[in-house]
This record gives C-alpha cells, sequence and structure tokens, in this order.
C-alpha cells in the first residue's frame, strides 16, 4: 500500500463525509457544512490509497502569526501507519515559523500531538460551544 499526500486536492463532499463517519465524529451530520469549511480552511493535506479518501488535515490562520489545527481524521484501518503524523508533519513545515501553532486534543491524542513537539499552553483551558456528541 502506497499512500499519496496532496496539499491541493479537494475531495468530494461524499468522500469527506464518509471518512468522518468512520471515527464518528459529529460534523458528518453536518455535510454541506464540514465540506465547505473543509474547502475554505486555510490550508488542506489529504492522504490517499489509490482512490479512497483515508486522511486529512485542515488549518485555520491568518497566514502570519496564528495557525489553528481543527481536525485531523484517519480512517481507522489505517491509523497506526504514520499517516496522521505525515499530515501534522506537512502542516508544521507550512507554518514553521507563526507566532502559535494550536489545537486541541482529547483521550489518547494529546499523547499523539506531544510526541510531534505540541505541549500543553501554559495554564490555559480549552472553552467551547459544542454541537456535537463525540466529547461528552
Amino acid at each position: 500500500m502506497a499512500i499519496h499526500y496532496s496539499d491541493t486536492a479537494r475531495p468530494e463532499a461524499a468522500a469527506v463525509v464518509a471518512l468522518y463517519r468512520t471515527v464518528n465524529w459529529s460534523s458528518a451530520d453536518k455535510p454541506a457544512a464540514l465540506h465547505a469549511a473543509l474547502m475554505s480552511s486555510h490550508s488542506l493535506v489529504t492522504a490517499w490509497d489509490d482512490e479512497l479518501l483515508v486522511g486529512l488535515g485542515n488549518a485555520i490562520s491568518d497566514g502570519h502569526l496564528v495557525v489553528y489545527f481543527p481536525h485531523l481524521v484517519v480512517h481507522p484501518e489505517y491509523q497506526g501507519q504514520g499517516i496522521g503524523t505525515q499530515i501534522v508533519g506537512r502542516m508544521k513545515q507550512r507554518y514553521r515559523g507563526f507566532h502559535q501553532q494550536v489545537l486541541v486534543a482529547d483521550g489518547r491524542a494529546v499523547e499523539f500531538y506531544q510526541r510531534l513537539g505540541f505541549t500543553r499552553a501554559g495554564a490555559t483551558e480549552p472553552l467551547w460551544i459544542f454541537d456535537g456528541h463525540e466529547h461528552d
């Protein structure tokens, strides 16, 4: 299996929703908004096994100082193969030198991101208004 990555591919909505459903993310319940959000991102990195979308990560940024990485999704059957690490690495490379590279993580994702160089942001607490269910 040879995974290929793209910084320019724009996956169709059906492929995005199918990927998000594999990880039970509630944003898949808003398919039009999910697809529009990803297509409007400052950057989007996708991972493909031939024509199958198996992973993606996106960034929202002011383009100069701050970048926020809201989504990193890897199909469960492809997890543990370095795909998420490759996607994050591409994002970190693109935004190297930015004053802040920010993300929110929970569960086992915290350890994953720590291995990639992210650290707890001082004494900050993440706050949100969330219309999903997977973080209950």
